[in-house]
């Protein structure tokens, strides 16, 4: 099976995130995908190409990171499903508005034209609020499926979300099969 990872820009959830992109590179093919900002920002959690160098190595190929590169995902049918993980609010929002401005958000509009399934692995600080209403948005549309997520630090971020990374083999096994693993808020 070929799997797409989308990586966007949560970088403190790396070192959740790229255990399980390892995980799934044992038994599928995963096409690594790259944001902007991931692919050309460096934070306190690494630089960015530590993390380019990390995922081309689990996955044997280069990371994709341009529109160009991506924009054929969709015509040649080259992925049975995509993983974006983390995907942050921006990223969010721009799904739910149908917005392809980058190679995460052209990949996902890409690959949904074959109606093959897009698992959603939320990381956001305005889960419950702003992010909201886009996170409801995608929750109604066909072919997205989430990764169960809840509040990870209430007392100090009362509106931030993240998934719980290791169900993402869980949630992509059942989006093959058209469902939703349950339940999606932990």
């Amino acid at each position: 099976m070929n799997i797409g990872f989308a990586v966007c820009g949560s970088f403190c959830t790396y070192q959740q995130v790229f255990p399980v992109m390892e995980a799934l590179a044992e038994k599928h093919t995963i096409i690594p995908i790259f944001s902007d900002i991931s692919y050309t920002t460096d934070s306190r959690f690494g630089t960015h190409s530590d993390h380019i160098d990390r995922a081309e190595q689990i996955c044997g190929r280069e990371v994709l990171h341009t529109i160009p590169q991506v924009e054929p995902i969709g015509p040649k049918g080259m992925l049975d499903a995509l993983v974006i993980a983390p995907c942050t609010g921006n990223t969010l929002a721009k799904l739910a508005h149908s917005i392809a401005d980058g190679p995460v958000t052209m990949a996902a509009k890409s690959h949904l034209r074959n109606g093959r399934p897009v698992i959603v692995a939320v990381s956001t600080n305005d889960a419950l609020a702003g992010a909201a209403e886009n996170i409801g948005k995608l929750l109604g549309r066909k072919h997205y499926y989430f990764v169960p997520f809840g509040q990870d630090a209430p007392e100090k971020k009362p509106t931030s979300m993240v998934a719980d990374f290791a169900k993402i083999p869980d949630t992509l096994a059942l989006a093959l099969e058209g469902k939703q693993i349950q339940p999606i808020i932990l």
